[in-house]
């Protein structure tokens, strides 16, 4: 067994183990192996060890790396994304989800469009109100949903988070335990469109925390590929 496939397999153990404290199904939750910065020669070899899903961050960097990945593997854009580069995600991505404001949401309602489609998107919440970090303010969550949901081609079906960075997970509890609890707040508003089904939080130093919170969609990088080569 190769290094990401034992990875991989780790993964998949700790979650299961997570879920089991948490009295919840393991097949609720997915992995999203997050392959930004590294090659597209191992989005292939994890996608053989059975991994689906990838999460890219920099969209120059997925324009480069998709077409050279000849796996069917599902993309998913978890960083942040400037309006006028979306349209080099459109039709390419299953999942945005770090969507943020509504002028953002335009835009990407905008490029589906001119395809016909609808993508399924999260709304990211500052739920550290973070001046460092993007996201949407948690007191403005309520009214940039309404606005958002009312976009045709784009399906509101979750939130997504970057907590306060801790290297102790029971410190980030709270904040993944508040998104679910917004997304619960969200829910049952029972706004037509919207779905609070994804629960996008948890990475490599906390995922398990995160998973015993409710999350659905984990983001994994550094625990699969190993640590990032810093440049000189």
């Amino acid at each position: 067994m190769n290094d990401i496939a034992a990875n991989l397999a780790a993964i998949h153990e700790r979650i299961a183990a997570a879920c089991d404290r948490a009295g919840r199904n393991p097949e609720e939750v997915r992995l999203i192996a997050v392959s930004k910065v590294k090659p597209a020669a191992l989005v292939e070899e994890a996608f053989a060890s059975g991994q689906l899903m990838f999460g890219e961050s920099y969209v120059q960097e997925f324009r480069d790396k998709a077409p050279l990945v000849q796996a069917p593997v599902e993309w998913h854009f978890i960083g942040g994304l400037q309006k006028n580069k979306v349209k080099y995600l459109r039709g390419q991505v299953a999942m945005i989800h770090s969507v943020d404001r509504l002028a953002l949401a335009e835009e990407i309602n905008r490029q589906w469009q001119k395809i016909g489609s609808r993508i399924k998107i999260l709304l990211q919440v500052n739920i550290g109100d973070e001046t460092s970090k993007a996201g949407c303010a948690v007191e403005d969550l309520e009214s940039r949903v309404r606005a958002i949901a009312e976009l045709p081609n784009l399906q509101i079906c979750g939130l997504m988070c970057l907590p306060p960075y801790s290297t102790d997970p029971e410190e980030v509890r709270p904040y993944f335990r508040q998104l679910r609890e917004l997304a619960e707040q969200i829910k049952r508003l029972a706004l037509p469109g919207v779905a609070m089904a994804e629960l996008s939080m948890g990475m490599s130093g906390d995922f398990e925390v995160a998973v015993e919170e409710g999350a659905t969609l984990v983001r994994i990088g550094t625990a699969i590929f190993g640590e990032r080569i810093k440049k000189n």
